[in-house]
């Protein structure tokens, strides 16, 4: 480790010895937990969004029907 606190690879050195160039935090995981928790979020938004294209899917397709059926009336 240089002087300053930092590697020579230009990462800031963590208390247990190893680099963080990619923003990660030492030993706590706070910086990991946070991620987690975004991409969970992130994940339901996405299944949230499908599920109301799906049942929108299917509700226009239930009109298209529904015209169908009432166009074949005589």
């Amino acid at each position: 480790m240089s002087p300053g606190g930092t590697t020579p690879s230009g990462g800031a050195a963590r208390p247990n010895g190893t680099t963080s160039g990619d923003g990660t935090t030492s030993g706590d995981g706070a910086t990991n937990a946070r991620a987690t928790l975004e991409e969970k979020a992130r994940r339901r938004a996405m299944l949230i969004r499908a599920g109301i294209y799906i049942f929108a899917t299917h509700l226009f397709a239930g009109f298209v029907l529904l015209l169908f059926a009432l166009g074949d009336r005589k």
